[in-house]
């Protein structure tokens, strides 16, 4: 691994952001699903819905639901029938997400907190791993890919939901303003924390294009991989098989 990694646009080392990603989504944690519905007109639904028919769980298969947090695709994954493991390295993500499914009513859930880079999970144990709009957080990206592969069955498939910059002209440039003026003022307004948004903006641009990602994805051992683009790249749908 190298000697400093992204935080933002920032360059620092790699335990340094570890602790600030987690300061960042302690600071959100109790706000995050506000936040999400204000930053994309309540877009994401759409986006997670998508995703969850993408992995298309089925019942009593064994997922997990990395950076899963607030519980918003393991929902959706419980909903099928699916046996889903939520794991978060944030307990705050994680105490806000068992909060949400007691209101609702769902139970069956297992929530644990990992580490992404460093799973307590043997080998071989899941049919799927899930990750929405949390790898680009990891300090070693690499290193958590490695780690989904490594607990997946032969034959499961790993899929992951991701924001990235948008190559449609014109819009690219509106996208651009709104993540760097407006995003920062709406956690401003909401959520009280103007600097994590800023980050989150930050984060998008830097994390590698699809395309780039998506080596990333291969070299980590995954077979038949695929990008499905939403919004000209803005969104991505990630995915690949253990084979």
């Amino acid at each position: 691994m190298n000697d400093t990694v992204s935080f933002g646009y920032e360059e620092v080392a790699p335990e340094e952001k570890t602790r600030r990603v987690g300061a960042v989504f302690s600071g959100v944690a109790a706000k995050y699903d506000v936040m999400n519905d204000a930053m994309s007109a309540g877009m994401h639904r759409v986006w997670k819905d998508t995703f969850v028919r993408r992995v298309k769980p089925q019942p009593g298969e064994a997922i997990l639901d990395m950076a899963g947090g607030t519980g918003d695709i393991a929902f959706r994954m419980a909903a099928r029938g699916a046996d889903v493991t939520v794991a978060d390295i944030n307990q705050e993500m994680l105490d806000v997400g068992v909060e949400r499914a007691m209101e609702r009513g769902i139970d069956g859930l297992v929530w644990s907190n990992q580490n992404a880079e460093e799973l307590t999970y043997p080998p071989r144990v899941f049919d799927a791993y899930t990750i929405a709009f949390g790898i680009r957080n990891v300090t070693d990206i690499p290193k958590a890919l490695r780690e989904a592969h490594r607990v997946l069955k032969y034959g499961g498939r790993f899929f992951c939901l991701e924001f990235s910059q948008t190559d449609w002209p014109g819009f690219r440039e509106v996208y651009d303003l709104y993540s760097h003026k407006l995003m920062p003022q709406l956690g401003k307004v909401i959520a009280d924390d103007e600097d994590s948004y800023r980050y989150l903006a930050e984060s998008i641009r830097r994390f590698p294009k699809p395309p780039v990602f998506e080596g990333m994805i291969r070299e980590a051992g995954f077979a038949r991989t695929r990008v499905e683009s939403i919004l000209g790249g803005a969104v991505n749908i990630h995915s690949g098989w253990k084979v």
